[in-house]
């Protein structure tokens, strides 16, 4: 395929720039001429299969979304299902804009297919991405495929406030966005995951399904939550209304031979997936089948996506995978192959 020779010519160039820095080259490059990316797409030649899949009542167009994280603002949202994406999740937002944490903040491990992030929910506003979304339904170049927005406090709000944020978001885009993702999980904003005790949960998740007025509300966990507590964080998930659950959000831990020990900040990518396939095995068993799990974390290959969907994921997000596999990842997971057996589908 012509994209994948394009991104092992780019890649090289990219990777010596920082982290964050080739990040947003790309993204707003993109983002400003959205039409001619499109057209070079269209001739660089993704291969998109439609492969549809329910998450309750919402219907990717395949079983593979864009996780959030890496378009914060919706600066590119029309590229990501020309090159294949079912669905995709922008954000992390926040009622009011914020810059994030001090740089360097983004580091690649590139022996380890992994990035470590302190971002910080860096990003516009809720609504400046009100707007945004609004500019590309106008301009004719909105998705055929579901979007759905990340939402989180902004750093200066305290826990006990926190319902207000995540509200303010929803009413703000609120008929916008197809669902919302309750991001509690990163362990880049102080005390965020404090919020992940069930009474505070509970309370949280409550405001912001009656906020949301019928528009589905999942929430995305974190992989350092024993399995006691994962347990407690499903039980609060299914009795508030949530309409599914994304696992897992990046870890805090560090595996042994994980470079940049000292770096802190989320961990994603290939040194993320044994923890996070087990954790996502654990949310699937707690669950039970009452809500639809969506599996995040080191999904690089079709061999990964495969073990979470033979597990029972409704569908998986990539992001880091994308980093280091090119563009061309999305339609690589969906492309039609014969069927597997159970053997297969142990990496």
């Amino acid at each position: 395929m012509l994209l994948d020779i394009a991104w092992r010519l780019m890649r090289p160039l990219l990777f010596r720039l920082d982290a964050e820095e080739a990040h947003h080259l790309v993204i707003s490059t993109l983002g400003r001429h959205p039409r001619m990316a499109l057209r070079s797409l269209a001739w660089l030649g993704p291969q998109v299969t439609r492969q549809p899949v329910d998450i309750g009542d919402i219907r990717w167009a395949s079983p593979v979304g864009l996780a959030a994280g890496l378009d914060k603002d919706a600066q590119a949202l029309p590229l990501w299902e020309a090159l294949g994406f079912g669905a995709i999740e922008v954000g992390t937002v926040t009622p009011r804009p914020q810059p994030g944490n001090p740089s360097p903040r983004l580091f690649r491990l590139v022996p380890e297919q992994a990035l470590i992030n302190r971002m910080g929910f860096n990003n516009a506003g809720a609504q400046a991405m009100a707007a945004r979304l609004g500019a590309w339904g106008d301009a004719g170049l909105w998705p055929r495929v579901p979007v759905g927005a990340n939402i989180g406090r902004n750093k200066t709000t305290s826990n006990e406030d926190a319902t207000d944020d995540y509200v303010a978001s929803v009413r703000i885009l609120n008929k916008l966005v197809d669902w919302f993702t309750v991001n509690v999980s990163s362990p880049n904003t102080p005390e965020l995951r404090a919020l992940l005790a069930p009474e505070p949960l509970a309370r949280l998740l409550d405001g912001v399904v009656e906020a949301a007025a019928g528009v589905p509300v999942w929430l995305k966990i974190s992989p350092d939550l024993t399995p006691d507590e994962l347990a407690r964080v499903v039980e609060v998930a299914v009795g508030s209304g949530c309409a599914a659950i994304v696992a897992t959000n990046t870890t805090v831990s560090r595996p042994a031979n994980t470079g940049r020990l000292g770096e802190s900040g989320g961990l994603s990518g290939g040194a993320l997936w044994p923890l996070a396939r087990a954790r996502i095995e654990q949310t699937l068993a707690a669950a039970d089948g009452r809500l639809p799990i969506v599996g995040v974390g080191g999904v690089d290959s079709v061999e990964r996506m495969d073990t979470l969907r033979q597990a029972g994921c409704a569908a998986v997000q990539v992001y880091s995978g994308l980093i280091f596999q090119g563009p061309g990842l999305a339609s690589t997971l969906t492309r039609p192959r014969p069927a597997l057996t159970a053997r297969d589908l142990n990496p």
